[in-house]
């Protein structure tokens, strides 16, 4: 165990890695990302995108249609 110790002496003081504690935290703020995501999706696909101009449009012709009626 002893003759290793020189290669450990070879690494350089000044060189700075995030060794795994920096992979670990990485991985769980990739896995907190995909895990939003996957939320994201559920919700959005339960938001009905109705255009309010296009609302007020349809109501608009339904009470010409009725006023229409109405008359005749």
């Amino acid at each position: 165990m002893t003759h290793l110790v020189p290669l450990a002496k070879e690494v350089d003081d000044d060189k700075v890695t995030p060794g795994v504690l920096g992979f670990i935290v990485f991985a769980v703020m990739a896995l907190a990302v995909w895990g939003l995501m996957k939320s994201m999706n559920k919700h959005m696909r339960k938001v009905d995108f109705k255009d309010p101009e296009s609302e007020s449009d349809t109501e608009s012709e339904k009470g010409s249609e009725k006023e229409s009626a109405a008359r005749s």
